[in-house]
């Protein structure tokens, strides 16, 4: 019986090198390997990645084209605008550069509906952030008529402004209005001109009504972020004896920071925004005693016609409160979206 390595045995007179033995193998191998490859690989379908890109273009293209249309457009055009003295009418040709900024920041109305804007802003996170916090807790807690209280305080949000502006107006109104009327009930005077024409007390009227009218939404964001503390550790609060007041301290407010802070930065962008409960309730007045930024500019553009002036007093509100939205997300909401965890560097 012959082995099978003795096929292999090269005839008598010719010499085999060990070398050309063991290396023509692999190298037929990889010859025969390449065209399969190139064949293989010569016809490729969309792979998964194009085809995930071609979904998100899919679906976020009209998301960005109306976005463009409606905020980036009108951006650009208002600051267009904002360089022309222009009337509302006709080609712009009266080029003024940045005077209209200059008018605008030089303008005592502006400047002091600058400042109504602030203290609305703090006035409402001051009144709000306590007062919604503490009806949160106590609608938290089993109650009767608990559904019925949540309701009744968060109607006045989903009430829309016009309407809730109007009711108020004839509210506090001198002649027929109720609160002057439970005032005298109780040996109390309103001012003669009534909250809302005396110069003194409209603003701090418009607050009371904004108070009311924003309430609500403190009140379900703060119920919401109130759900998500986990019952154990009231359990162990218990268990270790701390106090309700302890237990709120400690624990439930701490945790509450996250929906807090989201809640005073919508807070905040509102109030520098705010036109519609004011232009209702004073239309800016007494004297100015309730302008805002947006009332300063509608005025300018609607009633005197300055469409120049009031393109720059946008601009001048669109760059204050982005610097607001920007300076509160990098001191105030960092915390909440850094990392606290040290990233590991990859290992070779």
């Amino acid at each position: 019986m012959t082995d099978v390595a003795d096929d292999t045995t090269a005839p008598r007179g010719a010499t085999v090198s060990p070398a050309t033995s063991t290396t023509q193998a692999p190298v037929a191998g990889r010859a025969s390997a390449r065209p399969a490859a190139r064949v293989a690989g010569g016809r490729r379908g969309p792979g998964p990645a194009w085809r995930k890109r071609a979904e998100i273009i899919f679906f976020v293209a009209p998301a960005l084209l109306l976005f463009l249309f409606f905020v980036v457009w009108p951006i650009v055009k208002a600051v267009q605008f904002s360089l022309y003295r222009w009337k509302g009418f006709g080609p712009l040709v009266d080029f003024v550069g940045l005077r209209n900024y200059v008018s605008v920041l030089q303008n005592d109305v502006f400047t002091d509906a600058l400042q109504h804007n602030l203290t609305i802003v703090v006035f409402s996170i001051l009144i709000q952030l306590p007062l919604g916090l503490a009806i949160a807790l106590l609608l938290n807690r089993r109650l009767w008529g608990q559904g019925v209280l949540r309701t009744i305080i968060f109607v006045p949000y989903v009430l829309a402004e016009v309407i809730a502006g109007v009711v108020w107006f004839q509210l506090l109104q001198p002649q027929y209005g109720v609160i002057d009327s439970v005032l005298g009930v109780v040996g109390l005077e309103g001012p003669p001109q009534g909250w809302l024409g005396t110069p003194d007390r409209a603003l701090i009227a418009v607050i009371a009504v904004l108070t009311w009218k924003y309430l609500g939404l403190a009140v379900i964001l703060f119920l919401a972020g109130l759900q998500g503390v986990p019952e154990e550790l009231y359990e162990a609060s218990q268990l270790d004896g701390a106090s309700w007041w302890q237990t709120q301290r400690r624990i439930t407010i701490p945790l509450l920071g996250p929906t807090v802070r989201t809640w005073a930065f919508l807070s905040m962008i509102g109030s520098l925004q705010l036109f519609d409960m004011v232009w209702i309730l004073t239309k800016g007045g007494p004297a100015n005693a309730t302008n805002t930024m947006v009332t300063f500019l509608v005025t300018e553009g609607t009633k005197r016609q300055n469409f120049g002036i009031a393109s720059a007093a946008s601009v001048i509100l669109f760059v204050v409160a982005l610097a607001f939205a920007l300076l509160y997300q990098r001191f105030v909401m960092r915390r909440d979206t850094h990392d606290p965890a040290p990233r590991k560097k990859a290992t070779r």
